[in-house]
């Protein structure tokens, strides 16, 4: 059995022999059992994060539902839609409102994914079912709301609750998964789940409109009443069957438990055998360096762009023709559908190359492509093609960022620190995107595309510079030039090195 160096393995100088990840990767595993824990992992895992992903993001964008038909139809008086202006109406909104109600989201949002990710690494995945149940009664909420305040309000403790959601799904699991096979589980749940969201979020919300209101709940309060009361009832369950990490979990047996510690550690230079370190303001901090840094600032850039197709892409579908809300919302399936297929594919090729910036590079060209279409044409029909390019680009990108920065943290602390400041530093993305695209730059929104046509150019310098770097770092420790962290370590510092131990190697 792995174990961690004890005190007879220390020098006199306090140093540790500590035996490198390339030469134990693969001892002791059976590929043959290896492969039927892997299969059922994934038959457990990936539909349990992609559905409570689905969840997050059609709560999160409800509030988009009556606006999104607002930006189709506001003009369009006779199709006597009282509903499609409901919610604004209804709150006495103008103006700006809207736009602050989704700052006011996104600042909260971004200030709670580190401390809810600290947290699951702490007390395990009743707090990730917390966060469920939370996010699902506060739309229910949003409900029974009657003023701009109490959206404001709810907007608030939205953030709070729905911060955690992405970074903690993507540290379960790295909890699980090998480095090399992490890219292509995060591609899947978090590639599909704003697919399918975006593809029948708005099919469903058009469905609770037409069917008949519940006592005083009626027009737009059905679309959050329905999908919070399902969102709640789901997190009730997850108390039971959301796993925990490896070594505390009920899905496995004994001899699953022993496997999947032996396969994590694998990848580590320091075997630890499942056990967590403690979390320190130290390790904390340390997140914060270059490759964090780079994949943050290359998850905010890409994050202007998706946030920016939610106000580009109903202006384009409208001006295709006359339609109702609900042909309008079967016209925004096709870019969703496409890209979940094309997502696959090219996560399925980058698991499959164990590069990560080259799936990047390989993609964002589409993003880059779309938006000149958009600046360069009036063409509603080019335009709308070029929301298919954008979204293909934009899909599978995002998951490839993350896992990329996850991948390259070490360890625990770091990995769950990591995971969260990503998209939370890529948030304010989100909120350059609100005050990007306003109503006075309609129908165009020839600003917003201009400036997504500059920051996919600089996510692929970014990617470039990313790469060249990891290459140089790989190469100082393939030559041993790292190899003086270890003097005068004592066995929990070299535990606490991470990814700065000259063993451990990043991912390109």
């Amino acid at each position: 059995m792995e174990h961690l160096p004890s005190s007879k393995d220390v020098s006199e100088k306090g140093s540790v022999d500590v035996e490198s990840t390339s030469a134990q990767s693969d001892n002791g595993i059976d590929p043959v059992a290896e492969k039927k824990l892997l299969r059922k992992l994934d038959w457990i895992l990936l539909p349990l994060t992609t559905l409570i992903y689905v969840l997050n993001f059609v709560d999160r964008t409800a509030i988009g539902e009556p606006t999104f038909l607002r930006h189709l139809f506001g003009s369009l008086h006779d199709l006597g839609n009282a509903k499609v202006v409901g919610l604004e109406k209804d709150l006495g909104m103008t103006g700006y409102d809207y736009n602050v109600s989704l700052t006011v989201f996104f600042i909260f949002f971004i200030f709670f994914e580190v401390p809810a990710n600290l947290a699951l690494k702490r007390f395990g995945s009743i707090s990730m079912a917390l966060l469920i149940i939370m996010f699902g009664l506060v739309s229910i909420g949003t409900a029974f709301i009657q003023n701009f305040a109490g959206l404001i309000v709810t907007r608030i403790f939205l953030g709070i609750a729905e911060g955690g959601t992405l970074p903690g799904l993507t540290y379960i699991l790295s909890r699980y998964y090998r480095r090399h096979e992490l890219v292509l589980r995060i591609g899947i749940f978090f590639g599909l789940a704003p697919c399918i969201a975006g593809a029948f979020g708005g099919l469903l919300a058009s469905g609770l409109l037409a069917v008949n209101d519940i006592g005083s709940v009626t027009s737009w309060r059905k679309i959050f009443l329905i999908e919070g009361i399902i969102t709640t009832g789901f997190g009730i369950l997850g108390i039971f069957f959301i796993p925990t990490d490896p070594k505390h979990t009920r899905m496995l047996n004994e001899t699953e438990r022993e496997l999947a510690l032996r396969r994590i550690d694998a990848d580590r230079p320091v075997k630890t055998h499942g056990d967590k370190e403690k979390t320190t303001w130290k390790l904390v901090w340390r997140s914060l360096n270059f490759n964090t840094l780079l994949c943050s600032m290359l998850y905010l850039f890409v994050n202007i762009s998706f946030q920016g197709l939610s106000f580009f892409m109903p202006t384009v579908v409208a001006g295709l023709g006359h339609y109702t809300p609900v042909q309008v919302q079967l016209r925004t399936v096709p870019p969703y559908a496409v890209a979940g297929f094309w997502a696959l594919f090219v996560t399925y090729g980058g698991y499959r190359l164990r590069v990560r910036s080259l799936t990047i590079l390989f993609t964002i060209p589409l993003v880059l492509s779309g938006y000149v279409i958009a600046v360069a044409t009036p063409s509603h029909h080019a335009r709308y093609a070029a929301c298919f390019l954008c979204v293909m680009g934009l899909v599978p990108t995002a998951p490839a960022i993350v896992a990329w920065g996850t991948d390259n943290a070490s360890p625990d602390t770091m990995r769950a620190t990591t995971s969260a400041l990503i998209p939370s530093i890529g948030t304010i993305g989100a909120i350059v995107a609100v005050w990007t695209y306003l109503p006075t730059d309609a129908p165009s929104f020839r600003k917003g595309s201009i400036l997504n046509v500059a920051t996919s150019s600089t996510v692929i310098v970014l990617v470039i510079i990313g790469a060249l770097y990891i290459r140089w770092e790989n190469g100082k420790r393939e030559r041993g030039e790292r190899n003086y962290r270890l003097e005068g370590k004592t066995t929990q510092e070299i535990v606490d090195l991470g990814y700065k131990h000259p063993d451990f190697r990043y991912q390109i």
